[in-house]
């Protein structure tokens, strides 16, 4: 069993900043990889950003390239997503989650493990 943890949210202003946090405890697979997703009041769960198991491969939804960077952490089991430039419309429930099988993929239905989330407010 693998459990992901989130933490990092909060309330924010437009053009400000966050960081937050994933670590995946557990029996982890050494080659997972992870993605962040969100999920917007009355909204659709959506791709946000994805790291291989190694760090070395990335991928951003279109709407937040340039503006958000997914890292691996200086603990192996910790992946951080650095959001900048923040808009109102970003306010969102952040998700963790981990992908057994290292795919890295865009489809929530891929990652078989997932955190509780984390609030983001992004203030106008």
């Amino acid at each position: 069993q693998v459990q992901v943890e989130e933490s990092g949210g909060g309330l924010v202003q437009a053009g400000g900043s966050l960081r937050l946090s994933c670590v995946a405890s557990g029996r982890t697979f050494s080659r997972y990889a992870t993605g962040w997703f969100r999920q917007g009041p009355g909204k659709e769960r959506e791709f946000v950003a994805h790291i291989s198991w190694s760090g070395g491969s990335t991928k951003y939804a279109d709407s937040v390239k340039g503006r958000i960077n997914i890292a691996r952490g200086g603990a192996e089991n910790t992946v951080y997503l650095k959001m900048n430039s923040l808009k109102p419309e970003e306010t969102a429930v952040y998700y963790c989650a981990t992908d057994s099988w290292g795919r890295a993929t865009i489809k929530p239905s891929e990652y078989d493990y997932w955190g509780q989330g984390t609030q983001v407010t992004v203030s106008a």
